[in-house]
This record gives structure tokens, C-alpha cells and sequence, in this order.
């Protein structure tokens, strides 16, 4: 069997852990950088060239794709489900997961708890906004941020209506959210493969700061989910499509609210607070799902023999 992973560098933890989970098992295993991927479509032959050269013999993909390239790493993806090849998380999902406010309004159908958040359209109406969500402190979030980055909190009303007013001003989209108090700058990150919580670990923020992101220097330690915690993950995963999935979530006194769902979550951290192989449980899900492609595959032809 021959999988591989969609990853801008081989060196990276969670790249070089699924290098190594997979060799473990036997099987072949290739880095392919996404954007060095030639996409070539013509009437029932899809392909791809990596450096000039045609990619063949692939029955495995694992995207690896970053959020400032899912235009194109989204597109790669896509055109290896073209040519009939598992993809660890597909490329619609993906998609999906990357799109902020669509993530929002997919997990509000699914009865998924979050916190309040408003979206407008560059709305002058900026104190109905500030009430929507329960007056301050609040959250203004960029939609395109990433790991914490562009994630403020305004503590006062002036200040958010100056924060609020000066992202208007730039024409960036953003999300204003309720500040949950209570979660005292810690989040839960859930990790879900296939349907089941492989892992979870509460993070803290370094002292003096809200977010929790481990890239903002924030610290991942071992956490037993309640009951409602690793349903909300789940069913946070299951209502975006996604058979690998980081949930980030928020303690709260109403219960556990979903914060974000990641389509690409990162394995340093969790590996290191659960004492996990996560990489090992990812390469085995994306080995038992070919081993089912093909015998959906063979099944379909012994049908039609039989026919």
C-alpha cells in the first residue's frame, strides 16, 4: 500500500509522526508538497504531476494542508478523490471547516452548544451587535485567523465599538462573540478519528492571557471528557464531515459550547498530554478505509460478473 501525506515540509511533527506511523506498518509512504502539485484534467483521466513528473500507484492521501493554502491544497485533494483515492478528510470538509462563519451555522443546525456570535455585513449598528451577544467583555474574532491570530478582547463597551469600528474601517469580516468568563482562558482540545474521541487535553493560557493556543504559549495537559463534552466533539466532527478533527471547546455553566472545529489539527501537543501514538490510530483508520474501498470495489465487479 502506498499513502501519501500532503504536507509543505517533511520536518514538521505531525508530517514526520505519520512518516514514521506508517513506515512502522509496512507500508509505503511519500511527502508531496501540495503546491508543487500540477493538476491535469481531461474527460475520464485525471491525474497529477509533482515536479513534472506523474504521480501513479497512490491508494491513500492524508492532507496536511494549511489554512493560508485551502484554495489550492483543497483543490489537490480533490482531484486525488477524482482518480479514485482514499482521502483521509475530503476535500469538501475541508473546505468547510475553513470557512468560519459556514462552521458556525452547520453546528447551530446540528443543536451543537457555542457561544452567542453576530455576523454582519459591515453593520453601523455597532452597539445592537455589542447587545446581541450580552454586552462586554466579548470577542472579535478575523475570520481568516489562525492559532489565536487575530482574536481580540474587548473589555469594555468603547473599546469594542472602537475595535469593531476600526476592523469595519479595513473592510475585514469579523465575528463578535460572547466572552465566556468562566472558562478563565482555558479550552478543551478534543481529538476525533473515525468517529471516536482518541484523545483530549485541557489548555491554558500563559499568564495574563486569554487565548489558549498552544502557538500563543499556552500549555496542554491530560483531561478525562464528561459525557456531554465528548458528545458535543463528536457530533461537532460528524455535522462538518470530518473523520479527523481537533474540536475546541469551552467549559461553560451552561455546558460544553464548540468554539471551532480543525480539519488539519496538529499532533505535537496532544501526543504529548494523552502520552498517545495518535499518528499510529490516524495511519491504521486510513489503512482499514482503503482495505474497504477496495472490497466495495471488488464486490461491485463480482456483481456484475455474476449479472
Amino acid at each position: 500500500m502506498h499513502i501519501v501525506v500532503l504536507s509543505r515540509n517533511s520536518r514538521l511533527y505531525s508530517t514526520s509522526r505519520l512518516v514514521e506511523a506508517v513506515e512502522a506498518t509496512g507500508h509505503d509512504v511519500t511527502v508531496l508538497d501540495h503546491l508543487k502539485c500540477d493538476i491535469v484534467s481531461e474527460k475520464d483521466n485525471p491525474c497529477i504531476y509533482y515536479r513534472g513528473t506523474k504521480v501513479t500507484g497512490v491508494d491513500a492521501v492524508i492532507p496536511r494542508i494549511g489554512s493560508s493554502v485551502t484554495f489550492y491544497g483543497s483543490a489537490v485533494v480533490r482531484q486525488f478523490e477524482m482518480m479514485r483515492v482514499f482521502t483521509a478528510v475530503e476535500s469538501q470538509a475541508l473546505v468547510r471547516s475553513r470557512d468560519k462563519l459556514r462552521s458556525l451555522q452547520i453546528l447551530a443546525r446540528a443543536g451543537v452548544g457555542m457561544p452567542k456570535t453576530v455576523f454582519t455585513n459591515y453593520s453601523s449598528e455597532v452597539g445592537k451587535i455589542i447587545n446581541s451577544v450580552g454586552g462586554t467583555p466579548l470577542i472579535v474574532k478575523l475570520l481568516e485567523g489562525t492559532q489565536g491570530v487575530g482574536v481580540v478582547l474587548a473589555p469594555t463597551r468603547k473599546a469594542a465599538e472602537s475595535i469593531i469600528q476600526a476592523f469595519h474601517g479595513m473592510k475585514a469580516r469579523v465575528i463578535v462573540q460572547e466572552f465566556i468568563e468562566e472558562a478563565r482562558g482555558e479550552d478543551i482540545r478534543a481529538f476525533v478519528v473515525d468517529g471516536k474521541v482518541v484523545g483530549a487535553m485541557k489548555r491554558k493560557g500563559k499568564e495574563g492571557e486569554f487565548r489558549s493556543n498552544l502557538h500563543r504559549g499556552g500549555k496542554g495537559e491530560l483531561i478525562k471528557l464528561t459525557k456531554e463534552e465528548r458528545k458535543a466533539a463528536l457530533v461537532a466532527a460528524q455535522s462538518m464531515s470530518l473523520s479527523i478533527a481537533g474540536v475546541d471547546l469551552l467549559q461553560s455553566e451552561r455546558g460544553p459550547l464548540v468554539l471551532e472545529v480543525n480539519s488539519s489539527p496538529g499532533l505535537q501537543g496532544i501526543e504529548k498530554a494523552t502520552g498517545k501514538n495518535i499518528a499510529k490510530i490516524i495511519v491504521n483508520f486510513v489503512i482499514k478505509g482503503v482495505e474497504k474501498k477496495k472490497a466495495k470495489k471488488s464486490m461491485r465487479k463480482k456483481i456484475k460478473s455474476d449479472a
